[in-house]
């Protein structure tokens, strides 16, 4: 079957002089892609077949697993449609295929490079101006996995030969005026050289990527996060930093859920901001704006600093400890000493070990200076300690296992210690905070309970140490009696036994052991981060920042927004913003250029975003739709949509800020904060002069309008 499909309109393009050296080249990749699946699928078999032990090689057993089944799944859904086009140097060497992922043949010659890699950039950034030694470059539309049309690009006068139609933007404006769906499509094929200049981006400090509707946005965050994976290795740790991308909402995410295994990776944790703490699935949006506008300071973390520290204080009397052997006395300078061996830094929670293990010391060495050395056996001691009932008590009244959720509750249930915790706040915000006990957790509460969270550590991931060391310790004891029996029973001084006997033999011991260590259950979203995208960033409170930040201690952060899009004004620049909530190294990239929104449309929704923003960064629209935007009366929704789907047999539409439409297939309902990021190709407004008054109401008035990528209905009651 050929893979060239074009319809007759394109007959010049079917000409074998201009395609045949294309299909001979596909012909190869199709024998190499049958190659490379069958064995990576023999391989994954023989990895998940594979006998292992726990511990270590059991997480890299997973890992392994991991990567053949996410190479393996990539290879499988696009087939010969990896390939996006190919590019051929001025200098007469060989023409380079440019593909999602790279791919060599049975002898090793290179079938398609990578995007990502350094070969491929001319693929993306080439322009007239600045060819980057290029004769010529061809992009493929795949339409179920055959060529349905492509388009060439020729940058010298040597380039002409064997081309069709220079139509360098007729298919790519074609495709930005397709169809949408549920899922965001597949721009790697079209992405524009400015768009991929902000991609391979360095990934030191923080990059803003800042563009008005259409720009792109969102197609070069995602890409970006896709790219620095690939090419950076600080982020390509696997099992601790890597990258995290953050979204505005649900929705979004799932719109945008394709595009990074598209992209051929699969190792970027995606996630909402609700998504990093446990109660975010469950918290309520904060009503109060001003409870809101409290809660989103970035002083927070300082209050609840202060408020687990007076759970740090050492007694202020002495305690005397009774044993079997003796009676000694802990006075308070002891437990200012136990206090002090945990590091500083570390959580409240996790500092509970070491702080019991340095008070114990303190206790046997007591009863070593009143009995002396060999009158007590330390080891049974300790454990008769760990089950001291009065000692225990008094460590976990001095130091107790505390919850993020009591330490928030706290704040807002308890006047006298929200005011301590909380000095800069008045009185009147300290009576304005209370909430009744039992209340549910806010969106606004979110930023407090993690960074009570990040303070305190994890109770439970404590708990779990503690287990898995008793685990380990009689691991280690059981082990370590087998292999005493073993040297005592073995005779022969040639055997592999001398690897126990000698100094390095307790090496061996630990070894053994240490392949059976525990691995801890690890939150997922806790971090830290090498790098982190965060989409949509203009919303973000400066409390909200601060759980980012705390995330990425790198300060490493691609930080995608518009400031005409913040519902509630972004009066500053992004480097004031930023170098406020504590980002210093700030870089600012700007698109322009409106890729998705019809002029049409445009042409609506920019007085609206201006009469509020004069200075409002309102990109250019570079297509016409030629469907002129409509208005009517709430009353005609229903025959607007049926006549709609009726006509269009693809295509998704969206209403936005009805309150009585529960959707239907193919049509959202959803609010103008809902639809950020998203896009459709028929958008219907219901009311939009409520959406309310001010720089709010224009702005989810112009965030609505503008999910439009072919028609705009406005209705009005």
């Amino acid at each position: 079957m050929r893979v060239f499909d074009l319809p007759e309109r394109l007959v010049a393009k079917d000409d074998p002089a201009l395609i045949a050296a294309d299909e001979e080249h596909f012909a190869a990749i199709a024998e190499s892609l049958e190659r490379t699946v069958a064995e990576l699928a023999e391989r994954l078999a023989a990895e998940r077949a594979a006998p292992v032990s726990a511990g270590q090689a059991a997480l890299d057993r997973d890992l392994e697993v991991h990567r053949l089944a996410a190479r393996l799944r990539t290879l499988r859904r696009y087939g010969l449609d990896l390939c996006l086009g190919h590019l051929q140097p001025a200098d007469g060497s060989e023409r380079v295929y440019v593909g999602r992922l790279g791919l060599t043949d049975a002898d090793g010659r290179r079938l398609l490079v990578d995007w990502r890699s350094p070969a491929a950039e001319p693929f993306f950034g080439a322009t007239h101006a600045n060819p980057m030694g290029l004769a010529s470059r061809r992009r493929y539309r795949w339409t179920r996995g055959r060529i349905t049309d492509y388009w060439d690009e020729v940058f010298t006068p040597d380039g002409l030969e064997g081309h069709a139609a220079l139509d360098d933007q007729s298919a790519f404006l074609a495709s930005l005026g397709a169809h949408r769906s549920e899922r965001m499509r597949d721009v790697l094929g079209t992405l524009q050289a400015d768009q991929d200049a902000i991609i391979r981006a360095g990934s030191r400090g923080a990059l803003v990527v800042d563009g008005g509707p259409g720009t792109g946005k969102t197609v070069v965050a995602l890409h970006r996060a896709a790219y620095l994976v690939h090419s950076d290795p600080r982020l390509q740790q696997q099992r601790r930093g890597g990258v995290l991308f953050v979204g505005p909402s649900v929705q979004y995410l799932s719109y945008v859920s394709d595009v990074l295994p598209s992209l051929g990776e699969e190792g970027v944790l995606v996630a909402t901001l609700g998504d990093l703490v446990p109660e975010g699935a469950s918290a309520q949006p904060e009503t109060d704006p001003e409870l809101a506008r409290l809660k989103a300071a970035a002083a927070w973390p300082k209050a609840v600093d202060a408020a687990v520290a007076l759970y740090e204080e050492p007694p202020a009397a002495p305690l005397t400890v009774t044993t079997p052997w003796a009676e000694v006395r802990l006075t308070p300078e002891d437990w200012v000493e136990a206090f002090a061996a945990a590091d500083p830094g570390t959580p409240h929670n996790d500092a509970r070990t070491p702080i019991w293990d340095e008070l114990v010391t303190i206790v046997v060495d007591k009863h070593r200076e009143v009995l002396g050395e060999e009158e007590f056996a330390e080891g049974q001691l300790r454990r008769f300690l760990g089950q001291h009932r009065e000692l225990v008590a008094a460590f976990n009244r001095a130091w107790p296992l505390l919850e993020a959720t009591d330490i928030v509750a706290d704040l807002w249930a308890v006047p006298a210690y929200l005011r301590r915790c909380a000095p800069w706040l008045s009185v009147e915000q300290v009576r304005r905070l209370q909430r009744p006990e039992g209340s549910p957790w806010t969106v606004a509460d979110l930023p407090l309970l993690d960074a009570a969270r990040q303070r305190l550590g994890d109770p439970e991931a404590a708990r779990r140490r503690r287990a898995n060391a008793a685990e380990l310790a009689l691991e280690r004891e059981q082990r370590s009696a087998v292999i005493d029996r073993m040297i005592e029973a073995d005779d022969d001084h040639e055997s592999t036994m001398w690897m126990f006997r000698d100094v390095g033999g307790q090496d061996m011991r630990e070894v053994l052991v240490e392949d059976s260590v525990l691995t801890l259950d690890v939150d997922a979203y806790a971090g830290p981060f090498a790098h982190v995208v965060v989409d949509e960033a203009q919303e973000l409170t400066d409390a909200q920042w601060q759980m980012l930040l705390a995330r990425c201690p790198s300060r490493s952060f691609t930080i995608v927004g518009d400031r005409a899009q913040a519902r509630h004004g972004f009066p500053e620049t992004w480097e004031e913003r930023l170098h406020r909530v504590g980002l210093d190294s700030v870089r600012v990239a700007t698109l322009t250029v409106n890729y998705r929104t019809p002029t049409e449309v445009m042409a609506k929704a920019e007085p609206v975003i201006r009469a509020v923003l004069p200075d409002a960064n309102v990109p250019t629209s570079i297509r016409s739709s030629g469907i002129p935007v409509t208005v009517g009366a709430t009353a005609d929704l229903a025959t607007i949509l049926d006549d709609w789907l009726a006509a269009n047999a693809e295509g998704v539409a969206a209403v936005i800020g009805a309150r009585d439409f529960a959707g239907r297939p193919r049509v959202a309902a959803l609010t103008p904060e809902s639809a950020k990021g998203l896009e459709f190709d028929l958008v219907v407004l219901v009311d939009p002069d409520e959406f309310g008054t001010g720089i709010s109401g224009a702005v989810d008035r112009y965030v609505a309008m503008t999910r439009a990528t072919r028609q705009l209905v406005l209705l009005a009651s």
